[in-house]
């Protein structure tokens, strides 16, 4: 079994942007995360510096547009990114959804060079999903992301039946859950229900002592 895979996603906050993302992960590259796999998806904006002055962390873009490098101004272009420091991407968030022939067509163009972890918000997203065999899927039940309740208390169903669905298409696709998830428990929840790994924000992003919060995290995938 691959290693569990804690994937931290930094948003825009203002406390994981910028002058503020080199601190933030400054500290969480003092996270003992050995047997778990660590990965911080970062603003496109910051992701050259903080890969440069982390190489032995992994960082991910948190979005990709399935376009070349040439006239398309404004979009995010994946040769770039991989050039900066990017070693997947999210797609799909449910703050920047995009249609399936997107993910498709930026499945195509990456070619597996670097790993693609598609967001879905529910079970029938993440079959369809499925479908075109992203290296992960994350299920995150929108009314559930930045709140207080994890989606593997909230809704335990939804964890195990994604798990399931997509594992009966293509047995080689990592499930991810999240929405909510904030403690050590609700990472040792997640992968007791099937998921392979859990994908979070807030929880650490704006935590007082965000190093401590994710070890927790990290802690609670050991135990599992």
């Amino acid at each position: 079994m691959s290693e569990p895979l804690v994937v931290v996603n930094c948003k825009t906050y203002a406390s994981a942007s910028g002058h503020a993302a080199s601190a933030l992960v400054d500290a969480l590259a003092t996270v003992n995360s050995d047997g778990v796999r660590l990965v911080l998806a970062v603003s496109a904006f910051d992701l050259h510096a903080l890969s440069n002055a982390h190489p032995h962390l992994e960082f991910w873009s948190q979005h990709l547009d399935p376009v070349g490098q040439g006239s398309f101004t404004g979009w995010l272009e994946p040769e770039t990114a991989m050039q900066r420091g990017a070693a997947g991407t999210l797609i799909n968030h449910a703050e920047h959804k995009v249609e399936l022939d997107h993910v498709e067509r930026l499945l195509g163009q990456l070619d597996g060079r670097i790993q693609v972890c598609a967001c879905a918000a529910d079970e029938g997203e993440a079959k369809a999903l499925a479908g075109l065999a992203p290296a992960m899927i994350a299920v995150e039940p929108p009314e559930l992301i930045g709140g207080d309740v994890s989606v593997t208390s909230a809704d335990p169903g939804i964890v195990q039946d994604t798990v399931r669905l997509v594992k009966d298409i293509n047995a080689d696709i990592m499930v991810l859950c999240g929405a909510g998830v904030k403690t050590g428990d609700d990472v040792s929840a997640a992968l007791r229900l099937g998921a392979e790994g859990v994908l979070l924000a807030s929880g650490v992003t704006k935590a007082a002592e965000p190093a401590a919060v994710l070890q927790d995290l990290v802690d609670g995938a050991r135990r599992a």
